[in-house]
């Protein structure tokens, strides 16, 4: 903050690039065993970005049907074809790639590693291997899952053994790394000329050297605390397990992110409004922002969470 302030006052294209960005690029392309990272303003910047460099008129994008709005969003804006496919569905992501036919290898598959509203991850070895039997790119986003997910950390594509197989990952800093900003990591040199042809990389300030140097020493914790994610994971389950054993239905698998489903939307806000009151913040996940309509309370766990905490936010839940 003494040395560069608050702000760069530019875009990377124009005087916004500092010694600072560059670093944690290099780091993000080391930890992702990659040779190529690029650093975006936020992570809805990203997806927007790379989307919109990636993809054209012509082209065809296979979307998982409950991926995240800045997905949908860069799809949109990009003005390729887009084909939806079932959430997880993997017979039906083939049969969508199929129909393609001689533009499937001009197909790029878009899924994330872990979902943001149910905490359940995509089948990615399979995803893999239809991507590669056809000829497809496949860009996965590890937003939710960074820090959560694989021997490193580096999120879902890791942990199922396939990362050195998926062509671009992207991701957030506001998540695990507690910070600001978003992030591409691509095995394909392709990445450099994003930095010439992406809007949202080129026309808008870049983030502020002290939010790098923040995620940079987050990052640096991610890799060398591995009892974080271990702490991570034990207080996921102490919490999974509580709610599942008071009756609540739960997400389908257990992760840092643990949807509790409502009824409708006014018990949804209604036992919000009853959790925040006792002293427990939920997230109140609600249409058209949910899968198949539903109204969920999200619980996000992390680390810093003690195990008598978790035993509180069970008791205020039990009391519904």
């Amino acid at each position: 903050m003494e040395t560069f302030g608050t702000g760069t006052t530019g875009s990377r294209m124009a005087n916004g690039s500092y010694a600072a960005h560059g670093r944690l690029e290099a780091e993000l392309a080391d930890f992702f065993q990659v040779p190529n990272a690029m650093v975006f303003s936020t992570g809805y910047a990203a997806n927007l970005g790379v989307l919109t460099a990636l993809l054209g008129k012509g082209d065809a994008v296979l979307l998982d049907s409950d991926a995240h709005a800045s997905l949908y969003d860069g799809c949109n804006m990009s003005g390729a074809d887009i084909y939806r496919f079932k959430h997880n569905d993997v017979q039906s992501l083939e049969r969508r790639l199929a129909r393609l036919g001689d533009r499937a290898d001009r197909c790029l598959i878009v899924v994330e590693g872990m979902y943001s509203v149910l905490g359940d991850s995509a089948p990615m070895v399979e995803i893999v291997e239809i991507k590669e039997r056809y000829g497809a790119c496949l860009l996965v986003d590890e937003a939710h899952s960074l820090g959560v997910f694989g021997e490193h950390g580096c999120g879902i594509a890791e942990a199922q053994g396939v990362m050195d197989r998926v062509d671009f990952i992207v991701g957030t800093f506001s998540k695990s790394l507690g910070a600001m900003g978003g992030f591409c990591a691509s095995k394909h040199d392709v990445l450099g000329l994003f930095r010439y042809v992406s809007r949202p990389f080129m026309f808008t300030a870049s983030p502020s050297p002290a939010v790098m140097a923040t995620t940079r020493e987050a990052l640096h914790q991610l890799r060398t605390r591995p009892e974080l994610k271990d702490r991570l994971w034990s207080n996921a389950r102490l919490l999974y397990n509580g709610l599942h054993e008071l009756g609540f239905e739960l997400g389908p698998e257990i992760s840092p992110v643990i949807a509790v489903r409502c009824k409708d939307r006014e018990s949804a806000l209604a036992n919000w409004n009853q959790l925040l009151e006792a002293g427990v913040y939920v997230n109140m996940m609600l249409p058209p922002a949910t899968p198949g309509g539903q109204s969920f309370l999200r619980c996000s766990i992390s680390a810093a969470h003690t195990p008598e905490q978790i035993e509180t936010i069970i008791s205020k839940f039990a009391d519904l």
